[in-house]
């Protein structure tokens, strides 16, 4: 009996330790799958606040470049024009029937206009036309008042249209503006010149200028500049009120009246002067292409119209109204005797002698 109690309580106590060995074990187990667990949700978690971190970090280098770029985009976008004092010209006319603004001195703050176009990196193409004659005549004056008036404080590139590039003279240029010679056949009758320009300007925009420049501006060489010539003439479609005309009554001006003529106009708004047209390059490109096909038609039936291409211009702007008109002060005849409307002389004609300058 007593063997039989001894051998009951050894088996219980193997059957305890037993027991016992397999509760650790499985706590062993246990602790180990919750600590592998409990790791792999840590490095879960570290991974998430690491990724959160460079969220939030590029979240905040975005929020510091958002507000220079929206800064940029509104100052494209602010329309300058809605500053025109429309008023402070009373006696001249100030705005078009299709409400293009015309400007005066005294109408606009120039630093605005200059701080904008800097701002949006503005750059301006002049282009002039020096053949014959009227280089020796005219383009070294014409090329150093630009850079003393025209378009200062933007990049501004001359594009020189002439047959005698070498006689081109050579002249110190301030910074960000740089002169294009550009070399052209030589016609016989300055009138072949006045109006070829227009296909010469396009061709240029189309191969050259569009590279270089978002604006352009066409002048006649025999003019010198007196004052400022500035980014307020900036605009998509720029129309030169003239001098001779302005204020003269529509029945006077002088436009082609020849029906068989591509440049015939019974009537129109203003009378324009081909000395000085501009904008951005696609519309001059639409207007010189314009041009150029209305005078080629018209050489096929014989017909030249009265002013050459300032005619067919002025039949242009007739059907695309420009979007900015300049005033005469943009570019003045000094023989005009009444000139009380005129408070600054920004380009002014040159003398001329037509006898000598023009050859037929």
């Amino acid at each position: 009996m007593l063997a039989l109690l001894c051998a009951f309580f050894s088996t219980n106590k193997r059957n305890s330790s037993v027991n016992e060995s397999l509760e650790a074990g499985k706590m062993s187990r246990t602790f180990s799958q919750l600590l592998r667990s409990t790791v792999a949700r840590c490095c879960l978690l570290l991974v998430l606040v690491s990724s959160t971190a460079l969220y939030f970090r590029h979240v905040l280098d975005i929020a510091d470049i958002l507000p220079a770029a929206e800064e940029k985009l509104l100052r494209q976008r602010i329309n300058l024009d809605h500053t025109l004092n429309f008023g402070a010209r009373p006696l001249v006319q100030t705005m078009s029937p299709w409400k293009a603004p015309i400007l005066w001195e005294g109408m606009f703050d120039p630093d605005l206009y200059d701080q904008k176009h800097i701002q949006n990196e503005s750059s301006v193409a002049l282009t002039v036309f020096a053949v014959g004659r009227y280089l020796d005549a005219y383009l070294n004056t014409f090329l150093t008042s630009a850079e003393k008036h025209f378009m200062l404080g933007l990049q501004v590139t001359y594009y020189v249209f002439t047959d005698q590039p070498e006689k081109v003279p050579t002249i110190k240029f301030g910074p960000r503006r740089s002169l294009k010679v550009i070399q052209v056949q030589k016609y016989s009758r300055w009138q072949d010149i006045s109006m070829m320009r227009m296909k010469m300007i396009s061709d240029a925009i189309e191969s050259e200028i569009h590279h270089n420049c978002n604006y352009i501006f066409c002048f006649d060489v025999d003019q010198v500049f007196k004052g400022r010539f500035g980014s307020e003439a900036l605009g998509d479609s720029v129309a030169l009120l003239h001098a001779w005309y302005y204020k003269r009554p529509k029945q006077s001006f002088t436009y082609d009246r020849n029906p068989k003529s591509k440049a015939f106009m019974e009537t129109g708004d203003y009378y324009y002067h081909a000395a000085i047209f501009g904008g951005v390059l696609e519309h001059v490109k639409d207007l010189a292409d314009y041009c150029f096909l209305n005078i080629m038609e018209d050489k096929l039936n014989n017909v030249e119209a009265l002013w050459h291409d300032e005619s067919h211009l002025n039949k242009y702007f007739w059907l695309h109204k420009p979007s900015r008109l300049i005033s005469p002060e943009y570019c003045w005849d000094p023989v005009i005797a009444e000139n009380q409307d005129i408070n600054v002389t920004r380009l002014v004609w040159a003398s001329k002698n037509y006898k000598e300058l023009r050859t037929r």
